[in-house]
């Protein structure tokens, strides 16, 4: 399901409330169109377990039957984990919410000692300047600057992933784990940038392609967690997950 794009969920998602006789709402004009508006979109090729969106409503619904109704008229890997009624009425958008995202990266074939080293090079210097192609043609935009956290370990030695449990189902040993927490800046540093970053400072080069996964978004506090975007508001009564902390 990584390499599904955003324009190919977004046209799964639309036919899901179409099966799911959901009463969405619709612009208004020439061409109107279901009012869903998605926030910080993760780019093709990397996998998430946190993706937020809005969508506009002509009826009150149950949160809780939507969250059912979406999620089993969608494919399988795109799941509905929670709906809520949105805080936001009041004025902002969701994205507003979100400046700040967390991601953990698998390098199979590297251990993570050999990887803290080149991540402690990268935070060490005051920019990594790296190129990307975009829609506008080649720019070069700093990496450094953008990343809150950056930190290395060896999957064996993560309590999180008991034997057969492996993340992604990466099988090779060593695999070093990058624990990456980072700004929504212009232009969005990726964690493919920060990998490029990683190449520029410390020649860090993964023998096979690394696998993201993004964790979570939110909003990051003065101390450095990352709290849920839903959390901010007392309208919806969720506990507020810190995901990491500074260390800059």
């Amino acid at each position: 399901m990584r390499f599904t794009s955003h324009r190919d969920f977004a046209r799964a998602f639309e036919r899901a409330i179409l099966r799911a006789n959901v009463p969405i709402a619709y612009s208004q004009g020439f061409t109107p169109h279901p009012k869903v508006s998605y926030a910080s979109a993760a780019p093709t090729g990397v996998s998430s377990e946190a993706e937020y969106l809005e969508i506009g409503l002509r009826a009150v619904v149950d949160p809780a039957e939507l969250c059912r109704a979406l999620d089993a008229a969608l494919s399988p890997g795109l799941d509905v984990l929670e709906a809520v009624e949105s805080p936001l009425n009041g004025g902002g958008s969701l994205a507003d919410r979100i400046d700040a995202s967390s991601w953990r990266i698998e390098l199979p074939g590297l251990s993570g000692e050999e990887v803290a080293g080149a991540v402690r090079t990268f935070l060490d210097a005051p920019e990594v300047l790296v190129e990307r192609l975009t829609k506008q043609g080649r720019r070069t935009f700093d990496t450094r600057g953008a990343v809150v956290r950056l930190e290395a370990s060896d999957l064996e030695i993560l309590s999180d992933f008991a034997s057969g449990d492996l993340p992604s189902e990466v099988t090779d040993i060593p695999c070093a784990i990058l624990d990456l927490v980072v700004r929504q800046v212009t232009p969005t540093v990726r964690p493919d940038d920060v990998l490029s970053g990683l190449r520029v400072v410390a020649d860090l080069e993964p023998p096979v392609p690394p696998r993201a996964t993004r964790l979570a978004q939110g909003v990051l506090t003065e101390q450095g967690d990352l709290v849920d975007p839903l959390a901010m508001s007392g309208e919806v009564d969720r506990t507020a997950a810190v995901v990491g902390t500074s260390s800059q």
